[in-house]
Protein backbone atom coordinates (compact mmCIF):
# COMPACT_ATOMS: atom_id res chain seq x y z
CA UNK A 1 0.00 0.00 0.00
CA UNK A 2 2.88 2.25 0.44
CA UNK A 3 4.42 1.74 -2.41
CA UNK A 4 3.96 5.06 -3.59
CA UNK A 5 6.48 8.14 -2.34
CA UNK A 6 4.19 10.57 -0.31
CA UNK A 7 5.05 13.91 -2.14
CA UNK A 8 5.74 16.93 -0.06
CA UNK A 9 4.13 19.78 -2.60
CA UNK A 10 1.02 18.23 -2.57
CA UNK A 11 0.54 17.25 1.57
CA UNK A 12 0.48 13.94 0.87
CA UNK A 13 -0.18 11.95 4.45
CA UNK A 14 -1.87 8.36 3.86
CA UNK A 15 -4.58 7.75 6.18
CA UNK A 16 -3.94 3.53 6.88
CA UNK A 17 -5.29 2.99 10.72
CA UNK A 18 -8.34 0.33 9.19
CA UNK A 19 -10.32 1.44 12.73
CA UNK A 20 -10.39 5.22 12.22
CA UNK A 21 -11.19 4.68 8.75
CA UNK A 22 -14.24 2.99 9.45
CA UNK A 23 -14.94 5.57 12.17
CA UNK A 24 -14.72 8.22 9.64
CA UNK A 25 -17.28 6.33 6.66
CA UNK A 26 -19.42 5.51 10.20
CA UNK A 27 -19.43 9.27 10.62
CA UNK A 28 -20.32 10.14 7.11
CA UNK A 29 -22.82 7.31 6.58
CA UNK A 30 -22.91 7.31 2.66
CA UNK A 31 -26.15 6.36 1.73
CA UNK A 32 -27.00 4.81 -1.89
CA UNK A 33 -28.24 6.97 -3.85
CA UNK A 34 -26.30 9.95 -2.68
CA UNK A 35 -24.15 11.65 -4.84
CA UNK A 36 -20.53 11.92 -2.58
CA UNK A 37 -17.11 14.03 -3.99
CA UNK A 38 -14.35 13.13 -2.55
CA UNK A 39 -10.77 15.32 -2.25
CA UNK A 40 -7.68 13.85 -2.88
CA UNK A 41 -8.32 9.85 -2.62
CA UNK A 42 -4.83 9.40 -2.12
CA UNK A 43 -4.68 5.05 -2.02
CA UNK A 44 -8.15 5.11 -1.33
CA UNK A 45 -8.59 4.10 2.03
CA UNK A 46 -12.08 6.18 2.28
CA UNK A 47 -12.47 5.82 -1.57
CA UNK A 48 -12.99 2.04 -1.69
CA UNK A 49 -15.29 1.21 1.77
CA UNK A 50 -17.30 4.11 0.97
CA UNK A 51 -17.60 3.40 -3.17
CA UNK A 52 -18.36 -0.21 -1.98
CA UNK A 53 -22.08 0.97 0.09
CA UNK A 54 -23.17 3.58 -2.86
CA UNK A 55 -21.43 2.32 -5.86
CA UNK A 56 -20.44 5.69 -7.41
CA UNK A 57 -18.13 8.32 -6.65
CA UNK A 58 -16.52 11.12 -7.89
CA UNK A 59 -12.92 12.00 -6.85
CA UNK A 60 -10.82 15.24 -7.25
CA UNK A 61 -7.10 14.31 -7.48
CA UNK A 62 -3.66 16.28 -8.76
CA UNK A 63 -1.35 13.44 -8.16
CA UNK A 64 -1.78 11.31 -11.97
CA UNK A 65 0.67 8.93 -10.65
CA UNK A 66 -1.66 7.62 -7.78
CA UNK A 67 -5.01 7.23 -10.24
CA UNK A 68 -3.87 4.41 -12.16
CA UNK A 69 -3.46 2.39 -8.99
CA UNK A 70 -6.61 3.80 -7.59
CA UNK A 71 -8.77 2.77 -10.48
CA UNK A 72 -7.38 -1.16 -10.25
CA UNK A 73 -8.04 -0.78 -6.26
CA UNK A 74 -11.61 0.51 -7.07
CA UNK A 75 -12.57 -1.68 -10.44
CA UNK A 76 -14.91 -4.35 -9.28
CA UNK A 77 -16.13 -1.91 -6.22
CA UNK A 78 -18.50 0.71 -8.12
CA UNK A 79 -18.23 3.32 -10.81
CA UNK A 80 -15.32 5.52 -9.53
CA UNK A 81 -15.04 9.27 -11.40
CA UNK A 82 -12.03 10.49 -11.66
CA UNK A 83 -11.31 14.25 -11.95
CA UNK A 84 -7.15 15.06 -12.45
CA UNK A 85 -7.50 18.52 -11.13
CA UNK A 86 -6.28 20.73 -8.21
CA UNK A 87 -9.19 20.86 -5.92
CA UNK A 88 -8.18 24.80 -5.43
CA UNK A 89 -9.90 25.86 -8.90
CA UNK A 90 -12.30 22.98 -9.59
CA UNK A 91 -15.89 24.00 -10.26
CA UNK A 92 -18.00 21.73 -7.85
CA UNK A 93 -20.82 23.37 -9.04
CA UNK A 94 -20.07 21.18 -12.19
CA UNK A 95 -20.88 17.68 -10.44
CA UNK A 96 -24.22 19.36 -8.95
CA UNK A 97 -27.51 18.07 -10.06
CA UNK A 98 -30.64 20.36 -9.40
CA UNK A 99 -32.45 17.38 -7.39
CA UNK A 100 -29.17 16.36 -5.26
CA UNK A 101 -26.77 18.17 -3.18
CA UNK A 102 -23.36 16.90 -3.15
CA UNK A 103 -21.76 15.41 0.14
CA UNK A 104 -17.97 16.41 -0.06
CA UNK A 105 -15.34 14.55 2.19
CA UNK A 106 -11.99 14.32 2.10
CA UNK A 107 -8.41 14.06 3.93
CA UNK A 108 -7.11 17.28 3.43
CA UNK A 109 -3.94 18.62 2.46
CA UNK A 110 -2.88 20.77 5.78
CA UNK A 111 -0.94 23.13 3.60
CA UNK A 112 -4.00 24.31 1.78
CA UNK A 113 -7.29 22.99 3.95
CA UNK A 114 -8.53 26.60 4.89
CA UNK A 115 -7.94 28.38 1.67
CA UNK A 116 -9.91 24.92 0.18
CA UNK A 117 -12.44 25.38 2.53
CA UNK A 118 -13.73 28.62 1.52
CA UNK A 119 -13.01 27.80 -2.25
CA UNK A 120 -15.63 24.90 -1.30
CA UNK A 121 -18.11 27.91 0.17
CA UNK A 122 -18.81 29.54 -3.00
CA UNK A 123 -20.88 26.16 -3.56
CA UNK A 124 -22.11 26.35 -0.60
CA UNK A 125 -26.14 26.20 -1.94
CA UNK A 126 -25.05 22.72 -3.67
CA UNK A 127 -23.53 20.84 -0.92
CA UNK A 128 -25.54 19.24 2.06
CA UNK A 129 -22.32 18.96 4.28
CA UNK A 130 -18.83 18.55 4.17
CA UNK A 131 -16.49 15.65 6.20
CA UNK A 132 -12.95 16.35 6.46
CA UNK A 133 -10.04 15.38 8.28
CA UNK A 134 -7.45 18.76 9.07
CA UNK A 135 -4.98 19.54 11.50
CA UNK A 136 -6.49 19.71 14.67
CA UNK A 137 -5.57 23.51 15.42
CA UNK A 138 -7.88 24.28 12.88
CA UNK A 139 -10.86 22.48 13.82
CA UNK A 140 -10.08 23.75 17.33
CA UNK A 141 -10.07 27.06 15.48
CA UNK A 142 -13.47 26.49 13.24
CA UNK A 143 -15.20 25.10 16.24
CA UNK A 144 -14.09 27.84 18.77
CA UNK A 145 -16.62 29.96 20.82
CA UNK A 146 -16.54 33.40 21.64
CA UNK A 147 -14.01 34.09 24.23
CA UNK A 148 -11.78 31.22 23.81
CA UNK A 149 -7.73 32.08 23.08
CA UNK A 150 -9.14 29.75 19.82
CA UNK A 151 -11.80 31.86 18.97
CA UNK A 152 -10.61 34.46 15.54
CA UNK A 153 -11.27 35.52 11.55
CA UNK A 154 -11.43 31.88 11.11
CA UNK A 155 -14.23 30.48 13.58
CA UNK A 156 -16.60 34.34 12.84
CA UNK A 157 -16.11 33.62 8.92
CA UNK A 158 -17.09 29.81 9.01
CA UNK A 159 -19.34 29.77 11.36
CA UNK A 160 -21.44 32.87 9.16
CA UNK A 161 -21.87 29.98 6.41
CA UNK A 162 -21.98 26.78 8.69
CA UNK A 163 -22.89 25.11 11.52
CA UNK A 164 -19.09 23.42 12.43
CA UNK A 165 -19.22 19.95 14.73
CA UNK A 166 -15.77 18.52 15.73
CA UNK A 167 -16.27 15.12 15.81
CA UNK A 168 -13.22 13.35 17.13
CA UNK A 169 -9.24 13.60 17.12
CA UNK A 170 -6.84 11.62 15.48
CA UNK A 171 -3.00 10.55 16.15
CA UNK A 172 -0.32 11.15 13.84
CA UNK A 173 0.69 7.27 13.83
CA UNK A 174 -2.77 6.19 11.79
CA UNK A 175 -1.35 8.30 8.65
CA UNK A 176 1.89 7.15 6.37
CA UNK A 177 4.13 9.49 6.64
CA UNK A 178 3.19 10.84 9.63
CA UNK A 179 2.71 14.21 9.98
CA UNK A 180 4.16 16.40 12.62
CA UNK A 181 0.43 17.40 13.91
CA UNK A 182 -2.19 15.94 15.07
CA UNK A 183 -5.42 15.79 13.08
CA UNK A 184 -9.62 15.91 13.80
CA UNK A 185 -12.33 15.17 11.49
CA UNK A 186 -15.21 17.67 11.30
CA UNK A 187 -18.23 17.92 9.70
CA UNK A 188 -19.10 21.46 7.87
CA UNK A 189 -22.97 21.78 7.59
CA UNK A 190 -23.73 25.03 4.97
CA UNK A 191 -27.30 26.80 6.53
CA UNK A 192 -29.35 26.76 4.09
CA UNK A 193 -30.63 30.26 5.08
CA UNK A 194 -28.18 32.42 6.70
CA UNK A 195 -29.81 33.88 10.25
CA UNK A 196 -27.23 36.87 10.64
CA UNK A 197 -27.19 37.77 6.68
CA UNK A 198 -24.35 40.24 6.47
CA UNK A 199 -25.84 43.12 3.66
CA UNK A 200 -21.93 43.94 2.58
CA UNK A 201 -20.28 40.83 2.33
CA UNK A 202 -16.84 42.31 1.55
CA UNK A 203 -17.34 44.49 4.04
CA UNK A 204 -18.14 42.49 7.12
CA UNK A 205 -15.12 40.06 6.06
CA UNK A 206 -12.73 43.25 5.86
CA UNK A 207 -14.29 44.35 9.05
CA UNK A 208 -13.41 40.98 10.95
CA UNK A 209 -10.28 40.96 9.59
CA UNK A 210 -8.96 44.54 10.83
CA UNK A 211 -10.61 43.55 13.82
CA UNK A 212 -8.35 40.56 14.31
CA UNK A 213 -5.05 41.74 13.00
CA UNK A 214 -4.99 43.41 16.28
CA UNK A 215 -6.67 41.17 18.79
CA UNK A 216 -5.42 42.59 21.66
CA UNK A 217 -6.44 45.99 21.15
CA UNK A 218 -10.21 47.03 21.40
CA UNK A 219 -12.44 47.09 18.79
CA UNK A 220 -12.38 51.10 19.55
CA UNK A 221 -8.77 50.92 18.69
CA UNK A 222 -8.20 47.97 15.94
CA UNK A 223 -11.26 49.26 13.72
CA UNK A 224 -10.41 52.64 14.35
CA UNK A 225 -9.73 53.07 10.03
CA UNK A 226 -13.09 51.83 9.68
CA UNK A 227 -15.31 53.34 12.23
CA UNK A 228 -15.34 56.51 13.54
CA UNK A 229 -16.00 57.49 17.08
CA UNK A 230 -19.14 58.97 16.06
CA UNK A 231 -20.34 56.17 14.03
CA UNK A 232 -19.37 54.00 17.35
CA UNK A 233 -22.35 56.24 19.39
CA UNK A 234 -24.92 54.41 16.82
CA UNK A 235 -23.48 50.88 17.29
CA UNK A 236 -25.17 49.16 20.17
CA UNK A 237 -21.79 47.09 20.98
CA UNK A 238 -19.22 48.27 23.96
CA UNK A 239 -16.72 49.52 21.65
CA UNK A 240 -14.41 48.90 24.40
CA UNK A 241 -14.51 44.79 24.34
CA UNK A 242 -11.77 42.84 22.54
CA UNK A 243 -12.44 41.49 19.14
CA UNK A 244 -12.44 38.04 20.78
CA UNK A 245 -15.57 39.10 22.52
CA UNK A 246 -18.09 39.04 19.78
CA UNK A 247 -20.30 36.88 18.25
CA UNK A 248 -20.55 36.53 14.31
CA UNK A 249 -24.13 38.26 14.74
CA UNK A 250 -22.19 41.03 16.77
CA UNK A 251 -19.98 42.02 13.60
CA UNK A 252 -22.65 41.49 10.97
CA UNK A 253 -24.88 44.15 13.20
CA UNK A 254 -21.58 46.68 13.17
CA UNK A 255 -21.41 45.87 9.43
CA UNK A 256 -25.18 46.45 8.79
CA UNK A 257 -25.32 49.94 10.56
CA UNK A 258 -22.64 51.20 8.70
CA UNK A 259 -24.15 49.92 5.77
CA UNK A 260 -26.94 51.45 4.57
CA UNK A 261 -29.84 49.61 2.62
Amino acid sequence: MHAHTARKRFGQHFLHDKQIIQRIVDMIAPQAGQHLVEIGPGQGALTVPILKKIGQLDVVEIDRDLIPPLKMRCAEKGHLIVHTADALEFDFGSLAQPDQQLRVIGNLPYNISTPLIFHLLQYAKHILDMHFMLQKEVVERLAALPGTEAYGRLSIMMQYHCHVISLFNVSAAAFYPPPQVESSVVRLIPYREISHFARNYNHFALLVREAFSHRRKTLRNSLKELISDAEWQTIAIDSHLRPEQLRVEDYVTISNQLQPK
